[in-house]
């Protein structure tokens, strides 16, 4: 369990990636789908009422057929489309292609998403993948920022058709450093951090 208590956080497949898992009072909510994290809830006995993707590039989306079986609805920018999620890009690693999944609701980033007895603030944030969205909790001060903004680093934009250097940085710049200072950051890879410590020092954003 992460050490205020509000969800727990899987890291796994290829890139290490993290998917994390908020429980409510009807089951939890799943942020992004790496591989093996069906098996992982399923192990620890935990339900996904529904699963959220900050975007669909492989890494994030790996299990999100197998989280759907398990009974999560699905929620994301975009519906499922194998540019997205890279997949010709990953055939020539010979790795298996992404298992295709429906999108119950699109997101709509002008509107708050009620879940249960949570409530997110979404903004689309392109840059990095064209679908690239991420989840605030105001009232945790949490901020689950997919692959825009990590620890010291930003997401990379150099994937053709994906990455806008320019746009990342500016919708960084003015959906997300607008946050409060404390806002915990919680990333698609490696350990967590505050807008605060990324305003201060993060190389990427003087």
């Amino acid at each position: 369990m992460n050490s205020d208590s509000i969800f727990l956080t899987y890291t796994g497949g290829i890139a290490e990636t993290n998917g994390y898992f908020l429980p409510t009072a009807e089951g939890g909510i799943l942020i992004d789908a790496p591989e093996g994290v069906a098996d992982w809830l399923s192990a620890k006995g935990l339900r996904a009422s529904h699963l959220l993707l900050t975007h669909q590039h492989f890494d994030h989306v790996m299990d999100a057929a197998a989280v759907q079986e398990l009974g999560a609805q699905l929620y994301a920018f975009a519906d499922y489309n194998a540019q997205l999620t890279l997949e010709n890009v990953t055939r020539s690693w010979g790795m298996p292609d992404v298992v295709a999944f429906t999108v119950d609701q699109l997101l709509d980033p002008t509107q708050p998403l009620q879940i249960d007895d949570l409530t997110f603030s979404l903004a689309h944030v392109p840059g990095h993948s064209p679908d690239s969205i991420t989840f605030y909790l105001a009232e945790k001060a949490t901020l689950f920022s997919g692959d825009t903004l990590f620890q010291q680093s930003i997401g990379r934009t150099d994937i053709p058709g994906h990455g806008d250097h320019r746009l990342l940085l500016q919708g960084i710049r003015d959906k997300l450093l607008t946050l409060p200072a404390e806002t915990s950051v919680y990333p698609g890879h490696g350990g967590s951090t505050t807008i605060g410590r990324e305003i201060r020092s993060n190389p990427y954003l003087e």
